[in-house]
């Protein structure tokens, strides 16, 4: 068509901040409005990242210059939200996770696939250069076969930091539905759908406190688990076994490891684009104890929150599909969902959904070119 692709965007909260950097600066896209429940919010957020018009949320759904809506809200209104963007007419970027619950998600789906719109789901991190440079990698046999994996995401909880950290421990959240996403993503993309799942949950507490901000002291409820242990198995072969904490005075994240025949490989934090790859070899002489450790360049350029959007828009254009696709966000929700059900029942759960071929990023993907 010869021209940017519009989009608006729905949610001024925390994130926007993080998106409307990036999707401000991507040549291929034209930021048209903010909308929010809170106008004045929306308005700040326009003017500061130089986005025409901020307002009601309607202000985006009625806008015929606007193609794509980025989906900002909290998690438990994810779906609701994305269904008025359907009706309006206009493709869906929603943040994670696609909803709350399976029969609402799948509804979406529907009505999307319906309609002749694309849904397209977070976290677009794994679309970086961190984690495709990894999975060319993969491909190629870089360590073997891979075998099994093990992440690690642990630390005192978002409460110390975010100004308003009781959504965080609704019904939809908390650390396997907030940052579970970010590695699970990760582990599809690289050993494929996921089969079967086990866990075992606990609370920490029963409440939590507000730490910092205008709340700080007030206390909340917890309403899911704080501490989760899981284990998964692939369709295609391969395990992994995944801690997901709020309850650890010591913090530790970003941990990916990747054990293959013919090598161990260590990935960036799936909550970032960028980062360092290694690969460390098997020993193969008794006498040298010294193991040999590889540092991969990453293939292509590092960008944030938008990357997703921008590849949407650029497939729309192109008539193929997406990477970060509202099957795949399925996918991962339904395993998200079925670990809190296998750490309830003690017991292995299978996950019903599957997928077919995953989708990459080409090495030569330019966020920065105009190519609309």
């Amino acid at each position: 068509m010869g021209t940017p692709v519009g989009v608006g965007v729905i949610g001024a909260g925390n994130i926007s901040d993080q998106y409307l950097t990036h999707l401000t600066a991507f040549p291929d896209l034209r930021v048209l409005a903010v909308g929010d429940l809170i106008e004045e919010r929306a308005r700040t957020q326009a003017e500061k990242y130089g986005v025409p018009r901020g307002g009601d949320v309607d202000s985006v759904l009625n806008d015929d210059d606007i193609e794509i809506v980025v989906n900002l809200t909290i998690p438990a209104v994810h779906v609701a939200v994305s269904e008025a963007i359907i009706a309006a007419g206009k493709h869906v970027w929603t943040e994670k996770p696609i909803g709350v619950a399976r029969e609402e998600s799948q509804r979406l789906l529907r009505r999307a696939e319906a309609a002749g719109l694309r849904v397209g789901v977070a976290p677009d991190t794994v679309l970086g250069p961190g984690l495709q440079t990894a999975k060319r990698a993969i491909a190629r046999g870089d360590i073997g076969r891979p075998l099994f994996a093990t992440t690690t995401l642990q630390s005192q909880g978002p409460e110390l930091w975010h100004p308003n950290p009781a959504f965080l421990y609704a019904k939809g959240a908390g650390p396997l539905l907030d940052m579970g996403p970010y590695y699970v993503s990760a582990l599809v993309h690289a050993f494929g759908p996921v089969a079967s799942v086990a866990a075992l949950g606990l609370k920490g507490t029963e409440t939590r406190r507000v730490h910092s901000g205008e709340l700080a002291g007030q206390e909340f409820p917890v309403e899911i688990p704080s501490t989760l242990s899981v284990l998964m198995d692939f369709e295609r072969g391969g395990q992994a076994q995944s801690l997901f904490s709020t309850d650890s005075p010591v913090a530790r994240h970003g941990i990916v490891e990747i054990h293959g025949t013919e090598g161990t490989m260590v990935i960036p934090d799936p909550n970032t684009f960028g980062g360092e790859i290694t690969i460390t070899r098997p020993l193969t002489d008794p006498r040298v104890i010294e193991q040999e450790i590889v540092q991969m360049p990453l293939e292509g350029a590092v960008t944030g929150r938008g990357l997703g959007v921008l590849d949407m828009a650029r497939s729309i254009r192109a008539g193929r599909p997406h990477v970060a696709t509202g099957e795949f966000g399925y996918h991962v929700l339904d395993t998200l969902l079925s670990i809190e059900e296998a750490a309830a029942a003690h017991s292995f759960v299978a996950v019903d959904s599957t997928l077919g071929e995953i989708g990459s990023l080409p090495a030569d993907f330019d966020p920065h070119a105009a190519t609309l």
